[in-house]
Parts: C-alpha cells; structure tokens; sequence
C-alpha cells in the first residue's frame, strides 16, 4: 500500500505538470518498485514519456525535468522522506 500511495501521488503530479506545459504526449506510464536493505527502504519511481516524434529539443529537455520536479511536488513523498525513506527516479524520454 505504501508504495502504490506514493506511486499515485507521484503520477498525479507528473500528469499535472505535463499538462500545464502543453506538452506533444503520446503516452506516459509509470511503475514504482520498493526495496528493502537492513538499514534502508527505498522506492524507485520508473516514468516513461513518450512524447509525439515532433517533439523539440527543449520539449523533451521539459519532460525531463517534470521527472524530478514531480517528485519534490509529491506530499506522500515528501512525507516518506521525512521518515528516512530513500525516493529516487528513474525516468525515460522517448519520442514516437
């Protein structure tokens, strides 16, 4: 439940900061992974955007950086880091 809470919040935000900049999307999808050590958690949110083959240099240069932003713009994540919890993304940009 923890890591699917905060794979929608994360999604959420990266769909809302996706339509704010206008951006040529074909699709976007998202998976999230947890993993556990002795002395940490971690989860590691997977975005993949595909973006129209139009797309410009500084459209896919966006959609990178809504990858990071929609983390830091993420309040369960937010919250989990608080608590220690490690939170990293991993994201792909493709054009299509």
């Amino acid at each position: 439940m923890l890591i699917a809470s905060a794979a929608a919040c994360y999604t959420s935000v990266l769909v809302s900061m996706i339509e704010s900049r206008d951006l040529p999307v074909v699709d976007v999808a998202v998976d999230s992974e947890g993993l556990t050590s002795d002395d940490e958690f971690k989860i590691i949110h997977h975005p993949r955007i595909v973006l129209s083959e139009k797309a410009t240099e500084k459209q896919i240069q966006s959609a990178n950086r809504i990858c990071a932003a929609a983390d830091r713009g993420c309040t369960v994540a937010n919250l989990l880091k608080k608590a220690d919890v490690k939170i990293e993304v991993q994201g792909e940009i493709f054009t299509k």
